[in-house]
């Protein structure tokens, strides 16, 4: 039987396997410059596969494609799904839709007088000196407002019309828009106009209802009007897309990542979400592999092609409820992922006075200069040009055919070519190897600062913190990460370049159920509050198909002071003195300071459902060579580092042995990345396989 665990990222799509078919290595194993594969106990193998994401002239889908490859169909052939027990996939498809604004046509159903309440917002200046407010577009095509109200003690104060609400939406109906969202004052508790209204649309031939209380059961009508709307517009989408792939594979038990960290089933997956679905497999591949480790306190740092996500871990997952990606607010459970436009394709120009870095990427299609489709110089180019990344050492899939080695000349003619450009702007006499060194610094620069945003503007100590770094780019500038953050150590692990779809077969299913309570934290609240978990907890268990007899059951409540808005989540108890403990120490640490006078009040409840799930072994590998006998370099290069080029030993992964030890400057590399040991480090090898990278005083 296959497993298979799938990330499809905006630049690559990678995917790890786990097969029991002995066919299935063997015939694998004859391409090693393709497939990465390792033995596990009880004949079993991982087997590790990247593509890129986009290849219109090879293949329509890229998982579906991978799939196929390590099976050995080709495109026309049925795959066969009897072989296959599992899928576990992250996607970016809801994410792209939504930067891209492709999302289907979406009706507002909302309360009559609060038809712009969604454009106005909270009327926020990010930009306090800006003197012209650019607004987010709207997701929404048109709105309805419909005569109806509910006061906040529940009485009815106006009816729905219903012969009214049947002619105005028909009317929508025939323009062509079959998704809508629901939004009326006070339905987080007093939902019955909505249901009426729901019941309506479903009779007309709406296919996609998004309901608010539904969506985001809180309160606050802008925020629960706007996670509403962004589910409207991307459940169509995200359907669609699941529906592509369940047909083709038939019978097949299909999950994805959700951006909570969690598992569910494909039909169940929602566009609310699915933002950060891709992001969170990399969050638990990390974290769990890191605890694997033995670390508890860890920096996760995903740097794939297109963006660099980092993460803060201290003994659990963080979640934030209030979020807004690609100018579209939420509020559901996400994991909290500080993302930044800075990747391996972020493309480099210089402005005629300084170095520039992204935000905007080469993608897959064209890809950066080096991948042979005519794309512009990136930051993958640039370690390219600092002899970082070696052709011999990179995946052979580029030109027409996919057969061919990454392009090394065109990097150094258009990094020559930049460099007397800047020359002639700035009368700089530069090196084609010192222009590529400065913009990786600035690279370097803002996701250092990406870090800081989640660590020591919080309080942590990152010095005292593991810096797990992933993704296919992330092991070029790790050494250079840590060295500007003041971190010691850096975690890579063996599959640390697929470690987001890793992470989808060690994620386990979460299901998170909110309710708002809005009432200060008494001893008397008690009780309503074990009922309204009680009733939460039955929500979320109805989410997971198959309950096993033993799940682990998380209940929080979300905390603020009476007058703010400013809500941190503590671990629910029964006495009140432990959770205002909690909340205390967690609000000194983050904003140095506690109100004793102001009361607690409790804005809202959940309840997480969780699902342990069986996950993939790590095995443990055994040293052969004597502890004297250091480990032989397969290639000497030259790289530029620290203003200088070092002549430097490559090492291949798979070579290195537990106790191994090698000085920086130093090359490692693996079927799906490339590590760089930086003057001044040392990387170690363990029995797990991990490396360990730590700074020489």
């Amino acid at each position: 039987m296959l497993k298979v665990f799938a990330d499809r990222g905006g630049t690559f799509t990678d995917i790890v396997a786990v097969t029991n078919n002995q066919v299935i290595v063997d015939r694998l194993s004859r391409n090693p410059e393709r497939f990465l594969i390792v033995s596990l106990p009880n004949q079993q193998w991982i087997v590790v596969y990247k593509l890129l994401s986009e290849n219109p002239e090879q293949y329509q889908d890229a998982a579906i494609q991978g799939i196929r490859d390590i099976i050995g169909f080709s495109g026309n052939e049925p795959i066969p799904t009897e072989a296959i027990e599992v899928i576990k996939m992250g996607t970016t498809v809801a994410t792209n839709a939504l930067l891209e604004r492709k999302g289907d046509r979406v009706v507002l159903i909302i309360t009559k007088g609060f038809k712009d309440a969604l454009r106005i917002g909270y009327q926020n200046r990010p930009n306090i000196f800006a003197r012209q407010i650019i607004l987010a577009t709207m997701l929404y095509e048109q709105v309805i407002e419909i005569d109806e109200r509910y006061d906040a003690h529940g009485n009815k104060l106006i009816s729905v019309d219903v012969k009214q609400v049947k002619k105005e939406l028909q009317a929508v109906y025939n323009t062509g828009i079959r998704s809508c969202a629901i939004v009326f004052m006070h339905s987080d508790r007093y939902p019955n106009h909505e249901q009426i209204i729901s019941q309506i649309a479903q009779e007309i031939g709406f296919t996609q209802i998004s309901v608010s209380h539904q969506v985001s059961p809180l309160m606050k009508l802008v925020s629960r009007g706007d996670t509403t709307v962004v589910d409207a517009y991307l459940t169509p989408i995200l359907r669609r897309y699941v529906n592509q792939i369940a047909s083709q594979l038939p019978g097949v038990k299909l999950m994805f990542m959700k951006s909570d960290g969690g598992l569910v089933a494909a039909q169940q997956f929602q566009g609310k979400d699915s933002i950060l679905s891709g992001p969170a497999g990399g969050i638990v591949g990390a974290v769990q592999t890191s605890k694997r480790a033995g670390f508890e306190s860890v920096i996760t740092f995903d740097m794939g092609g297109t963006s660099t996500d980092v993460a803060h871990f201290k003994g659990e997952y963080e979640r934030q409820l209030d979020s807004e990606i690609a100018g579209a607010r939420m509020r559901v459970p996400v994991l909290a992922i500080n993302t930044i436009a800075a990747g391996g394709g972020s493309i480099l120009f210089f402005d005629g006075s300084s170095y520039r870095v992204g935000p905007k990427s080469a993608g897959s299609n064209p890809g950066p200069a080096c991948y042979r489709r005519g794309g512009p110089l990136t930051v993958t180019d640039a370690n390219v040009m600092l002899g970082k990344i070696h052709p011999q050492y990179f995946p052979s899939v580029f030109g027409i055919d996919g057969n061919l080695p990454l392009d090394k000349d065109t990097v150094i003619q258009q990094f020559t070519q930049l460099a007397q450009d800047i020359q002639a702007a700035t009368f700089n006499n530069c090196t084609p190897e010192q222009v590529a060194a400065g913009f990786i610094a600035i690279a370097v620069e803002n996701m250092a600062n990406a870090i800081k945003k989640i660590s020591l503007q919080r309080g942590y100590d990152v010095s005292q913190y593991v810096l797990c770094c992933f993704g296919g780019a992330g092991g070029q500038v790790a050494c250079l990460i840590a060295d500007t953050l003041g971190i010691k150590k850096i975690f890579l692990h063996p599959y640390a370049g697929v470690l987001s779809a890793y992470g989808m077969g060690l994620a386990d299913v979460r299901a998170i159920r909110e309710g708002g309570v809005e009432q200060p934290l008494t001893q008397a609240l008690i009780p309503k509050l074990h009922k309204l978990m009680e009733y939460l907890e039955t929500q979320a268990r109805n989410e997971i198909d198959e309950l096993p007899s033993q799940i682990e059951i998380v209940r929080k409540v979300n905390l603020k002071y009476e007058g703010t808005n400013s809500t941190l989540s503590v671990n629910f108890a029964d006495n009140v003195v432990l959770m205002q403990q909690d909340f205390e120490l967690k609000h000194q640490s983050l904003y140095s300071f506690i109100q004793l006078e102001k009361t607690l009040v409790v804005e809202s409840a959940s309840v997480e459902v969780i699902q342990k799930m069986d996950t993939p072994e790590e095995p443990l590998i055994i040293r052969t060579r004597p502890l004297d006998e250091a480990p032989t370099s397969v290639d000497k290069v030259r790289i530029y580092s620290t203003d200088r080029w070092h002549n430097t030993p490559v090492y291949r992964r798979e070579d290195l042995q537990p106790e191994d030890s090698i000085n920086g400057p130093a090359i490692v590399v693996e079927k799906i990345s490339t590590i760089v040991v930086e003057p001044n480090w040392q990387a170690r090898l363990n029995v797990h396989n991990h490396l360990m990278l730590q700074r020489k005083y």
